[in-house]
């Protein structure tokens, strides 16, 4: 099991991104460098990004670069999301993910994250939030 959020779960998450062949397809359509920032979290703040464009795709901790798109939540939030206990369009909507930069370029890159979703819901049978 891995802890949500801690470097073992990024690394988790950047080895089957990095092994998806969907996503590399994608990779090849869109291009976004978004960062997520998660405030509060046992391990205190937490920032992870998604690199996408060029053919390449990369997952891991930090800040992208370049950024698009940075999207701000709480510890409670982003473990209401990633469980299924808040629908993230919901989460948007009631301002509990805060969104900066390019919004067009997020709308045009859902493919991506629609595909990433497989990605997550494989991590998430090894992970425990607490």
């Amino acid at each position: 099991m891995v802890r949500y959020l801690s470097l073992e779960w990024i690394d988790a998450v950047a080895t089957r991104v990095a092994d998806d062949r969907n996503l590399a397809g994608l990779a090849h359509e869109h291009e976004i460098g978004l960062t997520q920032l998660v405030t509060g979290g046992p391990e205190g703040d937490v920032s992870y990004h998604l690199q996408v464009g060029g053919g390449a795709i990369a997952f891991g901790p930090g800040i992208a670069d370049p950024e698009h798109v940075r999207m701000e939540q709480s510890w409670d939030t982003a473990v209401a999301v990633a469980t299924g206990a808040l629908n993230a369009q919901e989460a948007f909507i009631g301002g509990q993910i805060r969104l900066h930069g390019e919004q067009g370029r997020l709308l045009a890159a859902q493919p991506v994250f629609g595909a990433l979703d497989a990605v997550f819901a494989d991590v998430r049978a090894d992970t425990e939030y607490r």
